[in-house]
């Protein structure tokens, strides 16, 4: 089968990242279509200097529409869109053809999320996202914001299972850095605009969804709550069980706004709902851990261990299934006067994470509380090499 693969993305302004996505997939793609809905910065040129097609489409409130405008032109038998914030991982590029399968319809990427001030490794969410999908099949995008493929309709339409596969190729997204996130006052645009749509009669319950996500951003945690609840119940009244990370937004909330009473116990339904998602396991320790049951949050902590952070079948936020639980881990022991034990887990904690700096802290304080634990440690020991190591590596950082 003959598999030439088209790029379709909308842009609008995007001179500071539109080169570096181009630049990430021009070897692999057969051709390039980019709708622009009105930039006035260099984004047009830049494209054309890729030897894209631009096509200029008037912005009429809706990035459903925009997309379909461009898919409408591509003459692709496969589609792959992007967003001008992203590029496709160096290593996973060139890949990009092979994976696209005889049977296939619709193919998932692994979607790295990138968070805080700048690109960190650690600091991600990630999730198995649709990307690649066969042209020509109806395929088209849905909602005025926050786009979505009407994968439910194509599957049925070929009587498909909805089981998507997900292929070894990593998506990098950049769009939700503080920085870029300000400069557009990204959050303040789209819940304007999600709130158009709740105007619709037919709306979907993501739009609260999304809704309920941007309020968290701004850290507005009393409406996000709310839109939260509103969505599952949306989810529920259609009889459909609400997605998982609806559940991992709506404990988030409740932590993050010191409310551990509200998300006790409703925390082990949402567990039990959705039992391979690491986030809820992890946000169960943290709930127990605050509720001072250290024996059980040790137990939720080592579960979260076993489960790892690999599943992208849900949003998964990097390091709750490693340094992240190891850390709260050593917390737990530590009150339970387990102090060698805690200081094994914090220095586990900090060798898989240079930048969580957590660990390193409640280990030097550990060893100035309990310097005669770790002098009974023989030279040599690997826990006491291990300690050693993480704490003569900070102490290098810092004098730096």
């Amino acid at each position: 089968m003959d598999r030439r693969l088209s790029l379709c993305m909308i842009v609008k302004d995007e001179e500071e990242f539109i080169g570096d996505c181009l630049e990430s997939v021009k070897d692999f793609v057969d051709e390039m279509i980019i709708v622009d809905t009105g930039s006035t910065d260099k984004t047009v040129e830049i494209c054309e200097s890729f030897g894209a097609r631009v096509l200029h489409f008037p912005w009429n409130g809706s990035f459903a529409d925009a997309r379909n405008h461009g898919l409408e032109q591509a003459a692709g038998d496969w589609i792959l869109w992007l967003d001008a914030d992203e590029k496709v991982d160096a290593s996973d590029a060139e890949k990009l053809r092979e994976v696209l399968g005889d049977d296939d319809l619709l193919l998932s990427v692994h979607l790295i999320n990138y968070y805080g001030e700048e690109p960190d490794p650690d600091k991600t969410f990630d999730i198995a996202h649709t990307r690649l999908f066969r042209n020509n099949k109806g395929f088209k995008f849905k909602n005025r914001i926050h786009e979505m493929l009407n994968a439910d309709e194509i599957f049925e339409k070929y009587n498909k299972t909805a089981a998507i596969k997900t292929v070894p190729i990593k998506v990098h997204h950049y769009g939700y850095l503080n920085p870029v996130n300000e400069k557009k006052k990204k959050s303040e645009r789209n819940i304007s605009m999600l709130k158009q749509e709740l105007k619709q009669n037919d709306y979907s319950p993501w739009t609260e969804y999304h809704i309920a996500s941007e309020y968290y951003r701004l850290n507005k945690y009393q409406e996000a709550f709310e839109y939260v609840n509103h969505s599952i119940m949306g989810f529920l009244l259609q009889l459909k069980t609400p997605p998982s990370l609806l559940y991992r937004l709506k404990y988030s909330i409740l932590i993050r706004s010191g409310s551990f009473e509200g998300a006790w116990p409703g925390i082990d339904k949402a567990v039990t709902l959705y039992p391979d998602y690491v986030d809820l396991h992890f946000y169960k320790g943290l709930i127990l851990f605050v509720r001072e049951s250290f024996t059980e949050a040790i137990e939720v902590f080592d579960h979260c261990l076993e489960l790892g952070e690999e599943n992208l079948q849900h949003l998964t936020l990097k390091g709750v299934g490693s340094f992240q639980p190891l850390y709260y881990k050593g917390c737990c022991l530590e009150k339970v006067g387990k102090v060698d034990e805690a200081a094994k887990c914090y220095a586990e904690a900090a060798s898989l994470s240079p930048t969580f700096q957590s660990p390193v802290e409640a280990l030097q304080k550990l060893m100035e509380k309990h310097k005669e634990v770790f002098a009974a440690l023989p030279e040599g020991h690997g826990d006491r090499k291990l300690i050693e190591g993480i704490l003569s590596k900070n102490v290098d950082k810092n004098s730096h």
